[in-house]
């Protein structure tokens, strides 16, 4: 049997070529922006609930005044009365 002697010299030569290609640099993939896409259904019950919250906010800011004033006064019964319709599903 005849075993041919190749020098492992021309296998480490090749490899220390492809080691000599410059590396190819990642570019980091291009990331799309969100987007949010709004019915015309939900802008129109937006539009219809924003007028709620403005009457909302009136009483809101009457109740306020009244506490910043001094003149509200708390309804202890009729406070407790709900509690007890709430818990007993009245």
């Amino acid at each position: 049997m005849n075993i041919d002697k190749t020098t492992g010299s021309s296998f480490i030569q090749s490899y220390q070529k492809q080691m000599q290609v410059s590396p190819v640099e990642r570019s980091k993939p291009i990331q799309k922006e969100d987007e949010v896409q709004i019915s015309n259904r939900a802008k129109e019950m937006f539009e219809k609930n924003a007028g709620v919250d403005m009457d909302r906010q009136e009483k809101i800011n009457a109740l306020k005044l009244q506490i910043q004033s001094g003149e509200y006064e708390v309804n202890s019964s009729k406070v407790a009365e709900s509690v007890f319709d709430f818990w007993y599903d009245k």
